[in-house]
Order: structure tokens, then sequence, then C-alpha cells
């Protein structure tokens, strides 16, 4: 596996134009995203230089724009709260910590090749858990689209504090935000495709608050501080004894919430350009460029929807669209970055929003309803308990309710494929011949059929046909079309056999494969059945248990 991305030189002019027009998306999302974390807005633009950078050059998606998004954005702001609130002195350097443990935990996900797992979870709990992102970043956006300072409590201090947000709303700001917002919404597509609506509104909205507004006192980038111009001062790890446990969990969220993020948008560039991305290079080159955006002071990055669509759409086909992208907005970093200060609050909040309501899936929300009631429990479910109470509880409890309802499900279809079959019945499985032998056996002779992997939502149906068992003199144990066995079939099996066992019925074992063989033999259960009664044809097998009851009724 090369180290480095498909790196291409045979359509540079498309990559080139591509990495452009994705440097003018990427810059205004950038100082939104960056002012929303409480980070800064050059924590965002040092996160799309160095994540976009480092995830083009190491990464497994040729045409992927990775940069700070909405979803990490939205768990970066809730880190920066809570590691600020408990530590000032040190809390922002612990929180891009949090950034570079995120990357080297992808890193990991990457080297064990986990990257088919992590978005190996129902369509229903990454759509309330995506929607329920959206909520948040539009709940965080209401205080400074009305002209105020984030109230302190993330979403649940936002929601309370509206009433008084509202009462005490400044009427010039909430006209750039709505200005930012018409100009996203209702620029016509033809100028969207020259230039990009947010850029646009990022421009207009300054240009008005400094004319029309230039007498009044509007909250600008450069009130949260100097934005400093060259290159970044250099972070090292920094933890402390009572937040280690903090921050590592926050790590692996992050980490976590970037791969998926991140992969969801490689299908979207996969199905853009025909292509087929490798997830585990690409978890690899993300890890890499999230650590060193945390190194730099810069926001947490994953691919981005938008900057990948743009990309591609203007002609790019490998990553020198990616690099050159970031070598641009490096440029910005180092001499332009200071006059994005006079920026309106108000403006990167109307962008911000903008990014949240996009981030709901309006599609599934619409028709959840219609598609699978059960499904969209789940789906409002996760989308509550993200916005209220925690993001790492809504996944875990979205994954194990929706994995509970669809192991209930196909167990109860697979229950139908265990049985146990005497000369009474008339199973279309059995050859005319099996069917004459069981009738041979006059009911002595019982067939304990099952079909299909047994999980561990089978044992109830194993018990249920095991305490059927009625007396007889035989019990065929027929395991021909059982590909896998868990532990807790394996168990409820083992007792049939057992039972059958104490109460003198000779057993035999058909068609078991190697690996249901040596799980029987550990169980210890081919102490009880002798090698002689471990076939391989289902036949072959009740001849000889019919066998068998004639010799008892004889000596009897």
């Amino acid at each position: 596996m090369a180290i480095t991305n498909q790196i291409r030189f045979d359509n540079l002019r498309g990559d080139i134009f591509g990495g452009v027009t994705a440097a003018i998306v990427s810059l205004p999302l950038a100082l939104a995203f960056g002012a929303a974390s409480g980070a800064g807005p050059i924590a965002g633009l040092y996160g799309a230089v160095c994540v976009g950078f480092f995830a083009a050059l190491f990464g497994g998606t040729p045409t992927l724009i990775s940069e700070p998004t909405g979803p990490m954005t939205v768990v970066m702001t809730a880190i920066v709260a809570s590691l600020t609130a408990s530590n000032p002195e040190n809390g922002l350097a612990m929180a891009f910590t949090v950034v570079m443990l995120a990357g080297l935990f992808q890193i990991i996900f990457g080297i064990f090749k986990l990257g088919k797992y992590i978005t190996l979870m129902p369509y229903s709990v990454i759509s309330g858990f995506m929607s329920g992102i959206g909520v948040i970043l539009i709940i965080l956006q209401i205080a400074p689209f009305l002209g105020h300072a984030a109230p302190k409590g993330g979403v649940l201090g936002t929601v309370a504090a509206i009433p008084e947000l509202l009462a005490t709303a400044k009427p010039p700001e909430m006209i750039l935000g709505g200005v930012t917002l018409a100009i996203i919404f209702l620029m016509p597509k033809k100028l969207k495709r020259l230039l990009p609506p947010q850029l646009v509104a990022l421009i207009v909205g300054t240009i008005i608050s400094l004319t029309v507004f230039g007498d009044v006192d509007i909250r600008r980038i450069g009130d949260l501080g100097e934005i400093p111009v060259g290159l970044p001062n250099f972070r090292f790890p920094v933890f402390t004894a009572d937040q280690l446990t903090t921050m590592f969990v926050d790590g692996v969220m992050l980490g976590m919430l970037g791969c998926i993020d991140t992969l969801l948008t490689a299908v979207i560039a996969d199905s853009l350009t025909r292509t087929e991305h490798k997830s585990d290079k690409e978890l690899i080159g993300q890890g890499i460029g999230n650590i060193v955006s945390g190194i730099c002071g810069g926001l947490p990055g994953a691919g981005a929807t938008m900057g990948t669509v743009v990309n591609i759409q203007t002609g790019a086909t490998s990553a020198v669209s990616g690099i050159v992208r970031a070598l641009l907005l490096l440029v910005v970093v180092l001499g332009a970055a200071r006059y994005t200060q006079p920026i309106p609050m108000a403006v990167l909040a109307g962008i911000a929003l903008k990014v949240g309501i996009d981030i709901l899936d309006w599609s599934f929300l619409k028709r959840s309803h219609k598609v699978s009631l059960k499904g969209s429990l789940i789906m409002y479910g996760v989308l509550f308990l993200t916005v209220f109470v925690d993001l790492i509880v809504a996944v875990g409890v979205g994954v194990f309710i929706a994995n509970i309802l669809t192991i209930e499900r196909l167990s109860s279809m697979q229950s139908e494929e265990v049985k146990l079959i005497s000369d009474t019945d008339d199973d279309a499985r059995l050859s005319d011949e099996e069917k004459q032998l069981l009738d041979k056996g006059s009911g002595r002779v019982l067939l304990f059929y099952l079909s299909g992997p047994m999980i561990f939502g089978l044992s109830k149906a194993i018990a249920r046909e095991h305490n059927a068992m009625k007396d007889a003199d035989v019990l065929v144990m027929d395991l021909s079309d059982v590909p896998l066995m868990g532990v807790t079939a394996s168990l409820a099996i083992e007792n049939a056999i057992r039972d059958a066992h104490d109460k003198g019925l000779q057993v035999y074992i058909v068609g078991a494969s190697s690996k249901i063989q040596k799980r029987l033999e550990r169980l210890g259960l081919f102490d009880l059945i002798s090698p002689e009664h471990v076939l391989d044809n289902r036949t072959e097998a009740l001849r000889q248990a019919v066998d068998h009851v004639y010799r008892k009724e004889v000596v009897a």
C-alpha cells in the first residue's frame, strides 16, 4: 500500500481549479467554525490548513476535502467549554491535546483496519445523531445571531436564555445575520457556480457593517483577540490527573465522529467519481492531519461534503487539489488573516446557522414514520439524547436498541428453522426415504433440525423444542445447515443433548462442521457421544437410528 495518496499530474488544470474553488468555499466556514468553537477564528484556519494538507497527502480518497466540519465543531465546542471551565489556565491547551488524541485514535482505527466497522450502524442512528448535531449547531448560533456572546451552559444554557436573548436582541446584528442567510438561500444557482454564496455573504455582510452600521457597536472577529499572522506557536500535550479520563473519552468520541463524518463523505465522493476509497488508509491520513492540527492549535477536521462535492464538480481527480487548497489557505494565514478582523460575528453565525440547517437529515425526518415506526422512534430518541444529554450516550443507546430490535426480528424469523421432527411431521426438507425411515421409527426416533446461523437470540427456540421432546429412543441432532454457532446457542444445544443422554436416548450428530465439532468437543459432549455416531449424512444417521430402535425392540 502506497504511503501517500494518489498524487497525479495528468489533470493539473482541473486539480488546481478544484483546489482554488474549495479554498474559497472553506475560508468563511473555517472562520465561522473557529468563532463558534470558542477556540478563535484562527483555530478554524489552522485546522483547515493542517487537516486539509495531511489528509490529502496521506489519505485514501483522492478527491476528498478535509477541514473543520459542523459535527466536529459541535463536539469541539463542548470540549473547549468543559475543559476551560474546569481549568481556565490550561483548558484550551488541553482541548487541543484532545484533538491530538482523536488523531491518534483514528490512526489506531486505521492500522487495525476498523474502517469497515466504523459506519456499520443503523441509518436511523446515524440520521438522528447527525440531525441532533445540526440542532446543536443551530442553537449555539442563536446568541451571536442576535448580537450577544454565547451564554454559559452550552445548549441547555442557550435554550434557557432564549427569552432574554430575544428581549435584548440587537437589530443591526440581526439584520446582518438575516442578510447573510438571505444571500446563501436566495443566491441564483448560476451565480453559485461562479462564487460560493458563503464568501459573497461574508464580503457583503462585512461591507454593510462598515458602511451602513459604521457608527454602531457591533461584535466582530477582532473582539475575540488579535489574530496572529505567520506560523502558529506549536502546542505540546497538556494533561492533568483529574481530567485525564475525561480527555481520553473526549478523544475517542472526537476520533469516532471524525471517522464517521469522513467515511460517509468518502462514500459520496465514490458515487460522484465512480471510484472506491480506501477506508483504513483514509483514517490514517485523517489521524495524521488531526494530530498536526492539535499541535498547531487548530480545530479537528474530517471529510467535508460541501468542499468535496465542489472540488469534484470543478474538475479535480487527484489529491493535488486538496494540497493546493491547503497551501492557498496557508497563504491567507501567513499574510491576510489580520484582514478578517472586521468580519461581524453575526455574519459568521448566519453562515454556521445555514450549515446546521444543512446537516439536518430532512429527507429522513419527513418520511421516517412512513418507512418504519420503530426506526423513526430510534431516530428521534437519538436526536433528543444528542441535543440534551450526551453524544456518546445517544449513539450507544441508539445502536443498542436498534441491534436488539434487529436481533429479535431475525431470531423470530430464524426460530422457524428450529424444529423437532418425528414420524407425524411432514417436513418438505426431508427426502422420501428419510420420511419413510422416520415412519419406521414409530415415533421412537426424533430429528432435531436446525438451520442458519445459531445466534444467541435462538437459544429460546432451541429450549422450546427441547422442552417439547417426548419419550423416544434416539435423538438425531441435524446441524448440516448451520454455518456458525454462538456460545449461547451452543449451551442450549448442550442442554438438549445432555438431557437426552440422561434419559437414555442414543444421540447422533449430523453434518457438524469442523469448527462446530470443536466447540461441542470443548463442551465435553463427545464424552457422551461415540465417534461412530458423528456422521455427515442425515439419511445414514436415520438408518442407524431405526436399526437401533428395532434392535431394542427385539431385545425387549
